[in-house]
């Protein structure tokens, strides 16, 4: 049985991998500086798993595989290397898992983490069996990943290191684009530049499916006319024109009582031509009603039922830390959410508006990255307009090393009339529960380490 050994195994990238490896009969064991909820999951369904990094980990195993956050100085990678074990990225592996299935990839700066779960429990729930890599873990399968017997694959690209060029997709979704992660592309155009890439890996009969809403991923609709592929856009019914022959749209939104929104979904996509269904969602804010919009475009490409289709997605619930409601202590909800980056706050920010109208909203936001927070500092300043109160935490370095930058800059020049620098968690959380009251709706915006204040105050009231 040929054993697999991933460094960084408490991520949710690698966790994933991981964990579709163990389920296709592979010996799989892992290391990490910190036992995470993925880790100890894993742990749970029998993988052995490491906490610290030692030489000794990788004894006895056929190929390591590191996450991009691991170095080439880590030991258990020098040990690997000494002993003429091979070491992978993710990049360099995913594409072997992906070669013999039908490659469903979801890529963008947002949203691409409930588009590849929605899909993923799309295709579970038609009866397609398949495998899937999602960045977070899908509450309706309490798992991040799965390795089914189906055709399908459903991964979700991340741009990351490049790590999606490694992929071989079928089908490409791209929900967004605008630049990030300004330590591996200091300029859009060079993000831009790899996107442009990720759909050059498509083969001649393959489908790119973009958002017809998001100015720079419809640019690289015409990059896949020209390369012949065939396209599809989708978009909430606006003004705005239908940028492809094909297309998906949503009509006739309204809020429900569910918490999200119920629309009418039309499109003249393949068999589904002048389909029309009705779908009602339970995860909130209309940037889901676009995610939707995606999984329903990728069925129909595929020749399977919207309607089905229409129907497992009123029964998705999410996935971990977006918009995930951790509780309910004294009359005040509590709400994790993995928004980073301005969008991403703005969109969470008008779903809680939708879902809660008539409660006061605390925004506590985690910058993550001093690269990030630094290249977007003057959009972090204009995104919690719909926030009642915004506390800000110092920023969560990650993979960068720190810096004599802080987060108080930003909060400095927010024009945020209750904008305040909290600094420490524990302070953070100290002032929660100081000035926080019945009706008063929590969300933690953190891609780090602060959704230990969701649990720290639901404990503390």
């Amino acid at each position: 049985m040929t054993r697999v050994h991933f460094i960084g195994i408490g991520g949710s990238g690698l966790s994933a991998i991981a964990r579709l490896l163990k389920e296709s009969g592979f010996e799989v064991t892992g290391s990490d500086r910190a036992a995470s909820q993925f880790a100890l999951d894993l742990q749970n369904d029998g993988v052995a798993v490491f906490i610290g990094h030692h030489p000794r980990n990788i004894v006895g195993a056929d190929l390591v595989i590191r996450s991009s956050a691991i170095t080439d100085d880590n030991p258990e990678v020098e040990a690997a290397k000494l002993a003429g074990i091979p070491v992978y990225k993710r990049a360099d592996f995913l594409g072997q898992l992906m070669a013999e299935k039908t490659g469903i990839a979801v890529a963008g700066t947002h949203g691409k983490t409930t588009t590849t779960a929605m899909i993923a429990w799309v295709l579970y729930m038609l009866g397609r069996d398949p495998s899937f890599i999602v960045g977070g873990t899908l509450n309706n399968l309490k798992v991040n990943a799965r390795a089914g017997k189906g055709e399908p694959f459903v991964i979700e690209a991340d741009e990351y290191d490049r790590m999606f060029l490694g992929l071989k997709p079928r089908i490409e979704v791209i929900t967004s684009l605008e630049h990030d992660h300004p330590d591996i592309y200091p300029k859009f155009e060079d993000m831009y530049a790899a996107f442009q890439s990720f759909v050059d890996l498509l083969p001649p009969d393959g489908t790119l499916i973009v958002c017809a809403e998001e100015e720079h991923a419809v640019s690289l609709l015409s990059h896949a006319r020209r390369k012949g592929h065939n396209v599809v856009s989708y978009s909430v019914q606006s003004e705005m024109t239908i940028n492809s022959p094909q297309w998906m749209q949503a009509r006739s939104l309204k809020p429900n009582d569910r918490g999200g929104f119920n629309f009418n979904a039309m499109t003249n996509v393949g068999e589904a031509a002048a389909a029309s269904v009705n779908v009602s969602l339970q995860v909130p804010g209309e940037h889901n009603v676009r995610n939707a919009l995606a999984a329903l475009s990728v069925i129909a490409t595929m020749g399977l039922s919207l309607q089905m289709a229409a129907t497992a997605l009123g029964q998705f619930t999410g996935t971990g830390r977006r918009f995930e409601v951790r509780g309910e202590k004294h009359g005040v909800i509590v709400v994790d959410d993995y928004a980073h980056h301005p969008t991403e706050i703005r969109a969470t920010l008008a779903a809680a508006r939708a879902r809660y109208p008539n409660h006061r909203v605390w925004a506590v936001w985690q910058p993550h990255t001093y690269s990030r927070t630094q290249t977007l500092f003057y959009e972090f300043t204009r995104a919690f307009n719909d926030a009642n109160e915004v506390l800000v935490t110092e920023i969560y370095a990650s993979r960068e090393k720190t810096q004599n930058f802080s987060s108080a800059e930003v909060v400095s020049a927010m024009p945020h009339p209750s904008a305040k620098f909290t600094g420490t968690l524990e302070n953070t959380t100290k002032y929660l529960l100081k000035h926080l009251r019945s009706g008063d709706v929590l969300l933690v915006l953190s891609a780090g380490d602060a959704d230990q204040i969701s649990a720290n105050v639901l404990k503390g009231l």
